[in-house]
């Protein structure tokens, strides 16, 4: 799939392609100097580099000495982990710190309060996080190079550790200039963990990994440490160094500032400080402090030279170093703590302050929508006396209506201004501006650049951009991954309008949940990203609409694919009293490679000359095509990785029609389907276990007997870990048995890898299954 990261042009106006088969693939429409293109012209641009106009010049802002103040002591972080690192735990701890709540209550809600970032009641219940959840706190953090304390303006936004909630991570992070990265000191890096890494590579976002659970038995840092350089790939060193371990941990020794950080007081509350380190700790203190200007010097160029020389750096040039490497994103300082026992969690958000970038310190690019797509992007600059631009990253519906979660990257939005939607082009009033305390709100009259707020009574799309109208600018959308699981959904009883209602709002906050109807069956199917993601969305739907649902057998979302050329002359006549229709073909269809350029893997290409097919009929031959690859024959599912090429034809002055030439294109492809040899593909999953290593060979043994790949395993002390690559078909209902192998000790997580054929008689049973569904003719 396309990386969309902050600092690379792409493509530049935003849409989806109509076909299913690419829903989620983005398909760039390309806009000229003149005026736009149409869509089939979209390849063809992005292959020929426009130099039919100049690139304008632009107007240059410089930040103020205000802007720079602001933005000095401003941080946007998100905390994102596998599921259970601690995520919402930690962030609980952060604004009792931070005074932003008055008492922590504990995740699972075992006081009926629950934590404040899971506002939701379902999230209270299973103890997981849902959707992400923004807030915003003040925290005066001592600074490792001044000794100053300094307040800094810290926005939050927690996110869900499940893949099933994969794109709110994904949004977060789309709009963060820096995230946490928490990690269990006893797990280390799990799958989810790399996902999580992923999606930070995919937008350039700093980080700092936080070593959660140190008071748990088991608990390992260094080994954790090892784990993150070498799974992945990014150089880090702990910056702080244990005192006491497991039950007994009580502090944390600093590493760059040499003192010992202990938590006294109700809840930690209080951080006492010490030049004086533990003997216990201080060999390893050394060492440590050793590795870290080790690892730092192969990064950093003025530590390099210091370490060549055999000098030691002060603890201001190590601050400093830190700082340049991780905003470089060439590094990762690694602190220790445990958030549940309120151990070494203010030393942390001093390192989020004091390494982590602020918002002017963030390459972010937008493109000129009024230019081609080759045209360079155009760089934003955090300065509140520039025009406005400002991304809406989340949706979500609320009491007083929809609520738009926006980051403002230029210029001021102010309460009551008229701002424009440039996918639209519509103008709106922002009738009502406030900042998010997860489900809380405070009321502001205007927010400026770097800056996280929300706007009530704004209809627009997740991923639209806003300008004031003075500019032609858009911003890159996010990735959104592929449904890979269909569910049949209907209402019980009666149906009312409650149940198409939540179905559009579940579509339009989430983008990775889809709803269509089965034209054959006429059930409503609902697609996401997993059981857990479509079960959530069936049980709010019985809660906040009262709409109560019964689901069918989950649907794995297979695809079909051609593997051979196959050519095709289709002559498509009918007559009928007055004009008929007449469209003859000529062309062929091929397998497709996924084009990073286009964002998709199929494609319509005319290279008809001579005028055989008049060019107000080529529109109509390729809506034909996509219709085409709608429902395969084999089993009726979507086709990807298909080009067809349309080479000749013939019309005729008075029967030839736009529906002519499109059923022509249907017929061609449907008669030539068979000699494409087409095959059926299925998702296949990355799965990941965690068992006590006594179960080794029975959780073994059941993924085999699931046809899995084992990819890797490791076992350390207790447990063991194992990677395996299965189809999703044969993952159904792998919780209960792995649960019964492992006396209920084992755990999984699963995430999409691709499509890929499936067995010769797993596709002749997919074949007859369909084919009974047919109606009688058509078989």
């Amino acid at each position: 799939m396309q990386t969309l990261a902050r600092g690379v042009p792409q493509s530049w106006k935003w849409a989806y392609h109509s076909s299913p088969v690419s829903r989620a693939s983005p398909h760039w429409i390309s806009v000229s100097c003149v005026g736009r293109r149409p869509a089939s012209a979209a390849a063809a641009l992005a292959k020929a580099p426009s130099s039919e106009c100049e690139s304008p010049s632009y107007p240059t802002y410089d930040l103020t000495e205000k802007d720079v103040q602001r933005l000095k002591f401003q941080r946007n972080i998100g905390v994102s982990a596998h599921i259970d690192s601690g995520k919402t735990t930690l962030t609980e701890r952060i604004l009792f710190y931070t005074g932003r709540i008055k008492d922590i209550h504990e995740v699972r809600g075992r006081d009926a309060v629950g934590a404040k970032m899971d506002s939701m009641e379902l999230e209270r219940e299973k103890g997981i996080t849902i959707q992400s959840a923004a807030t915003f706190c003040d925290w005066e953090a001592k600074s490792p190079v001044t000794e100053e304390k300094q307040k800094y303006a810290i926005n939050i936004i927690d996110t869900p550790g499940h893949v099933d909630f994969t794109i709110e991570v994904e949004r977060a992070l789309r709009v963060l200039d820096g995230a946490i990265l928490v990690l269990c000191a006893v797990a280390g890096v799990q799958s989810q963990t790399t996902t999580v890494d992923r999606q930070m590579r995919r937008y350039n976002v700093p980080r700092i990994s936080f070593i959660n659970k140190m008071d748990r038995p088991g608990a390992n840092p260094w080994r954790v440490i090892n784990q993150i350089r070498s799974k992945l790939k990014i150089a880090a060193a702990a910056v702080q160094v244990p005192i006491g371990v497991e039950d007994d941990l009580h502090g944390v020794v600093d590493l760059v500032r040499w003192k010992s950080i202990y938590n006294q007081g109700e809840k930690g509350i209080d951080v006492i400080e010490s030049d004086e380190i533990p003997d216990s700790v201080l060999e390893l203190a050394k060492a440590k402090r050793s590795e870290l200007i080790e690892q730092l010097a192969e990064v950093d160029d003025e530590i390099g030279e210091l370490f060549l020389n055999d000098e030691a750096p002060t603890p201001v040039q190590l601050a400093e170093a830190i700082r340049r490497a991780t905003v470089g994103l060439k590094f990762s300082p690694v602190f220790l703590g445990s958030a549940i026992k309120n151990t070494a969690v203010q030393p942390m958000l001093d390192g989020v302050c004091a390494y982590l970038a602020n918002p002017s310190e963030s390459a972010v690019i937008a493109h000129d929508t009024t230019q081609p797509a080759s045209a360079p992007p155009v760089p934003l600059v955090p300065a509140a006396d520039a025009p406005l631009v400002g991304l809406a990253f989340k949706l979500e519906e609320g009491r007083f209506g929809q609520l738009t979660y926006m980051r403002v990257y230029q210029g001021t939005l102010k309460k009551g201004s008229i701002i424009y939607n440039a996918r639209t082009g519509k103008k709106v009033k922002v009738p009502r501006l406030v900042r998010m305390h997860s489900n809380e709100m405070e009321d502001i009259e205007s927010i400026g650049p770097g800056e996280i707020c929300a706007i009530f009574g704004v209809e627009c799309s997740s991923g639209d951009t806003f300008t004031d109208g003075s500019t032609s600018f858009s911003m890159t959308s996010m990735y959104v991954p592929e449904p890979v699981i269909s569910l049949a959904i209907k209402p019980v009883g009666q149906e009312t309008p409650n149940f198409s209602r939540a179905l559009n709002r579940f579509q339009k906050e989430d983008p990775t949940f889809k709803v269509h109807i089965d034209h054959e069956s006429k059930e409503t199917i609902i697609s996401g990203m997993g059981e857990l993601h479509l079960e959530i969305y069936v049980e709010r739907m019985r809660r906040e609409y009262n709409v109560a649902c019964t689901t069918g057998k989950p649907r794995v979302a297979f695809r079909e694919t051609v593997t051979q050329r196959a050519d095709f002359t289709y002559t498509h006549k009918k007559q009928t009293g007055g004009a008929g229709q007449f469209a003859r073909v000529i062309g062929y269809v091929e397998p497709m490679e996924f084009d990073e350029d286009l964002g998709k893997d199929v494609a319509f290409e005319n290279i008809v000359m001579g005028g055989n097919i008049p060019t107000n009929f080529i529109p109509a031959c390729e809506k034909g095509f996509h219709e085409a690859l709608l429902k395969g024959s084999l089993s009726g599912n979507p086709i990807t990785g298909c080009r067809l090429v349309l080479k000749d034809g013939a019309f005729h002055a008075v029967d030839s029609s736009e529906l002519a030439f499109r059923l022509a294109i249907i017929g061609a492809f449907r008669e030539i389907y068979a000699k494409t040899r087409p095959v059926i593909l299925e998702p296949i999953m990355t799965v990941e276990v965690v068992a006590p290593g006594e179960f080794q060979s029975a959780v073994i043994g059941g993924l085999n007997q699931r046809r899995g790949t084992i990819i890797d395993s490791e076992v350390r002390d207790e447990e063991f870990t194992c990677i395996a690559e299965v189809a999703l078909n044969d993952m159904f209902g792998y919780s209960s048995q792995l649960r019964g192998a492992t006396q209920g000790k084992g755990e999984f997580s699963m995430e999409y890898k691709n499509h890929m054929p499936v067995l010769p008689n797993i596709q002749k049973e997919l074949e007859d299954a369909y084919r009974k569904t047919l109606p009688q003719a058509k078989k």
